[in-house]
């Protein structure tokens, strides 16, 4: 395997490391891929060859660690794979073409030059200094602006999707759009839509608890289950109380299914049923008109067994 870089023009005794590496690619790496980068970087100065066996030996990783780095730098742009081998982009020129791309038309200065959106370039510049202390990449800016464009945020909501992903030690490009759409999908476009969701939020996972708690599960809810109790309290807009009701349902059975129990609670959501009293009345309505079916049952039972012996009584004068 050959490697090779795509900027012959600096044939130095030390390898410069690009500052977009540490801004853009370092943060969303596994340690093990960095370090297959950087000696790669290292080797392509001289245009030699090495074989990936030879690779793992060098750097003491597993071959199957190896190839996943390649891949991973292969997915994320910072390596070209050739039928020789691989060219290691230059990542100053990827971040030149992504500012100047024809789609994305603010540049920092832009921004900050426009009157309207001086409140827009105040919330960037807090998320520079606050998030990648004063040295945030150019590609960034434009990035923010877009998804202003995009989402419709205010500042504040910006801010405030910086944060959540920093807290999550996920200050990429990816998560960020990820929160972002999920955001965006929930209504959130100012900070008190995202007060509220929040809100919502402490809401169904205190509901969650609740719930765990109530059946007696010693585990979280999987992904399924989670989306009925969300269906349950934000579509359907019950409260705990409510969904005791259905809970209790499951006492007798030994395997809990919370298709059964979202059978029972959709059935009163049809029957726009909003309330403890209206469910607990027609619950009380269902038992009686189960015992008048099971008492019209016994009756209808009655009169066929009295009939079919009337009917031989008959038969058995008639032969006569």
């Amino acid at each position: 395997m050959k490697l090779e870089q795509n900027d012959k023009s600096m044939l130095f005794s030390s390898t410069e490391i690009p500052d977009v590496f540490f801004t853009e690619y370092l943060s969303c790496a596994k340690g093990d891929y960095v370090k297959v980068y950087l000696y790669i970087l290292f080797l392509s100065k001289y245009d030699k060859d090495i074989k990936i066996n030879d690779l793992s030996k060098k750097l003491s990783l597993p071959l199957k660690v190896i190839q996943e780095a390649f891949k991973y730098w292969e997915e994320a742009g910072v390596l070209i794979k050739k039928h020789t081998g691989y060219v290691l982009v230059n990542l100053q020129e990827t971040e030149l073409l992504k500012l100047y791309s024809p789609k994305l038309t603010s540049s920092p200065e832009d921004i900050k030059k426009n009157a309207k959106n001086q409140y827009r370039a105040k919330a960037i510049e807090n998320i520079n200094n606050q998030f990648f202390q004063g040295i945030m990449s150019p590609s960034w800016y434009n990035d923010i602006d877009m998804w202003f464009k995009k989402y419709n945020f205010d500042e504040q909501v910006m801010l405030a999707l910086f944060n959540y992903c920093f807290d999550h030690s996920a200050l990429h490009r990816n998560y960020i759009q990820v929160v972002a759409d999920s955001w965006f999908k929930n209504n959130i476009r100012s900070f008190s839509d995202l007060d509220k969701y929040y809100e919502k939020q402490e809401k169904i996972s205190s509901l969650k608890k609740s719930i765990i708690k109530k059946l007696g599960l010693n585990r979280n809810l999987t992904v399924y289950e989670d989306a009925y109790v969300e269906k349950w309290a934000i579509e359907y807009g019950y409260s705990l109380e409510i969904i005791e009701i259905a809970l209790k349902k499951t006492t007798s059975k030994s395997n809990i299914s919370f298709e059964y129990i979202d059978k029972i609670i959709s059935d009163w959501h049809d029957r726009n049923l909003k309330t403890v009293a209206e469910i607990q009345e027609y619950i009380k309505n269902s038992k009686i008109k189960q015992e008048n079916i099971k008492d019209l049952k016994k009756q209808t039972n009655y009169n066929n067994s009295n009939q079919r012996s009337y009917d031989n009584f008959d038969n058995l004068y008639a032969n006569n």
